[in-house]
């Protein structure tokens, strides 16, 4: 009798040992996955374009020209901006790069606004690269059977199948005539449905082409981090020509916005491995010596227009300070939109946490799922293991779900707070619209739906879990044949194991360190 009380606390702490190898090998693969994968994909050299990019403040010269750029139409260009188009009916207007680009790989980077006091737009804007410069057309004010790729931001909907304000990738090889009537569906390589009108900051577009695919990244204009994009659409298999001319072109038709683009920043990508060209064999040494010494002149002509204006305004110091103080519409507006940024954020850090509670749940089902099939082959052998360890996983595991649902209720009520404090700001204010009020209760009945759902799932789960008991099979009264010599051996090899396994992985940290 003394022997088999000795041997279920044995086996009691085999199975939580087994339990906890199991997820500390899971937790380890895990990060070994990751880290082969990204050790895998490593990152290309990227390398900044002055000739076929521009951004402010100095964006335009005195005689409203684009340095390495040419515009067309009713383009305008200014010191921090080019306005494709202005908010009139029927306009067009484009800027191309003067000189061909020649590097197989590149990234685009072009941050531009859509503005108007309309409820649609129209047309839009297309970010191009072609074989040839498409000054003017009827292709967002650019030519029409180009060679390339158009990646074009389509405001108005032609179709009326209400999937507008659109991304659409469309690739063409000369022959092809551009589906108006259709919103260009029927020729999309690749599309995705984001409304880039009238947003608090400018909306941020990344376009890569490395090795023969090409994706688009899109900030969707609610946040001021320049580097939260998220993902529109990728182009696998895609072949453009290896030489041509970057442009951006615009169009208004019966509806009008005002299309600005405040810059446009291109990067040559190299394959790891491979050494970029320097840049100083680009560059003619004749051609640098003359860019050297224009800027030195520019440079003596400012310092005398700075020590005139000081002698003529001997009272003013330094620049004139503008607009310190906010008015109350730009403070409630301004709120209105962290309101929103915040409840953005707080939405993507929940879905985070829905993710993590999913792979928990699968990765608990995965090891009591193995753990009944060990058993039931231990029970066709003679041995068996007490079941009162198995439901005791369970439960505790069914208690940690419930805790993190709880977590992410929580979080909820948190965002129902902060979308009840804004509209409370924005109805005592006076001044929000009726359409800013109605877009906060159709989120607050949203969250409302979701918190429902959150409640119904915590009660389901913690109605008695000693009623999941009488689910689990009934164990056969089988005495165990593991001896108490067999079990502290094994519990001695299994630690040596895992005392050589964790010095195997902090040497293979160490060396992976080495390369940050």
């Amino acid at each position: 009798m003394a022997v088999s009380i000795a041997r279920r606390p044995a086996a009691g702490a085999r199975f939580f040992i087994l339990t906890f190898l199991t997820a500390f090998i899971f937790h380890h693969s895990v990060a070994e996955t990751s880290t082969g994968a990204s050790a895998s994909q490593e990152q290309p050299h990227r390398r900044f374009e002055y000739k076929y990019s521009f951004k402010g403040p100095h964006l335009s010269q005195n005689d409203g020209s684009i340095p390495f750029w040419i515009h067309t139409g009713n383009a305008i260009p200014s010191a921090d901006q080019v306005r494709i188009t202005p908010s009139l009916r029927s306009q067009r207007g484009s800027v191309w790069t003067k000189n061909k680009v020649e590097f197989e790989h590149w990234e685009a980077e072009v941050t531009f606004r859509v503005s108007g006091r309309g409820r649609m737009g129209a047309d839009g804007l297309a970010v191009w690269f072609t074989s040839a410069q498409g000054l003017d057309g009827p292709v967002y004010g650019a030519a029409d059977q180009w060679n390339g790729v158009g990646v074009f931001f389509d405001s108005f909907d032609n179709d009326g199948k209400k999937n507008n304000p659109a991304i659409i990738v469309v690739g063409n090889n000369g022959n092809l005539v551009y589906d108006h009537q259709n919103d260009g569906t029927t020729q999309a390589l690749g599309t995705c449905l984001r409304d880039f009108r009238n947003k608090p900051y400018p909306i941020r577009a990344k376009i890569t082409y490395y090795k023969q695919t090409l994706t688009v990244m899109i900030n969707n204009g609610f946040t001021p981090d320049k580097e939260d994009y998220e993902f529109c659409t990728k182009v696998d298999n895609m072949i453009i020509p290896k030489e041509g001319f970057f442009g951006i072109s615009a169009a208004t038709g019966g509806l009008a916005d005002d299309h600005d683009v405040l810059s446009f920043l291109l990067f040559r990508l190299t394959e790891p491995g491979q050494q970029p060209p320097p840049v100083e064999s680009e560059i003619p040494k004749e051609e640098k010596d003359k860019y050297q010494e224009e800027f030195q002149n520019f440079q003596q002509e400012l310092d005398k227009k700075k020590e005139e204006f000081q002698k003529e305004h001997p009272d003013v110091q330094g620049e004139p300070i503008e607009d310190l103080y906010e008015s109350v519409n730009d403070r409630e507006i301004r709120q209105v939109f962290e309101g929103q940024n915040r409840i953005h954020l707080e939405i993507k850090q929940l879905n985070r946490q829905l993710a993590m509670i999913l792979d928990e749940q699968r990765r608990y089902v995965s090891v009591i799922t193995d753990e009944i099939a060990k058993k039931g082959t231990n029970a066709e052998s003679g041995q068996v293991e007490p079941a009162s360890q198995q439901l005791g996983s369970v439960i505790a595991t069914q208690q940690e779900v419930l805790k993190n649902l709880n977590d992410l209720r929580n979080s909820f009520f948190e965002s129902l707070k902060q979308i009840g404090s804004v509209q409370h700001q924005g109805n005592a204010g006076g001044m929000g619209s009726y359409e800013t009020i109605q877009h906060f209760n159709d989120i607050k009945e949203h969250l409302h739906v979701v918190k429902r759902d959150m409640e119904h799932l915590v009660q389901r789960n913690a109605q008695n879990p000693g009623d999941k008991v009488v689910k689990c099979p009934e164990m056969p009264a089988m005495p165990s044949c593991l001896s108490t010599v067999h079990f502290a051996i094994f519990v001695v090899i299994q630690s040596v194991l895992f005392f050589c396994y964790i010095m195997y992985k902090s040497q293979q940290e160490a060396a992976a360190k080495k390369f940050f």
